[in-house]
């Protein structure tokens, strides 16, 4: 059986699941397989790599945020458009 992991990083695994909008068990699963192809074994640096993965979700969230408000703006002749009263 798998030992427990350390406090702070399933809290930094639960962060990164925040972010990313999926379970806690995916963000975990998503750090162990960096990890692993990072050759990192020690609970500290899976920490630093999901707070590394934690900034990059959260800089990428601000550009797909724009990105998908640009898409959403109504254009043309769509603009006045009602689906309904």
């Amino acid at each position: 059986m798998a030992g427990i992991p350390d406090r702070a990083y399933n809290a930094a695994c639960a962060r990164l699941a925040s972010a990313m909008g999926v379970s806690l068990g995916a963000a975990r699963r998503r750090v162990e397989m960096k990890a692993a192809a990072g050759a990192i074994r020690d609970t500290a640096g899976k920490q630093a790599l999901a707070e590394e993965l934690l900034s990059e979700a959260t800089a990428s969230s601000a550009d797909n945020h724009a990105r998908l408000s640009s898409l959403l703006e109504a254009v043309g002749r769509d603009e006045h458009f009602m689906l309904e009263d």
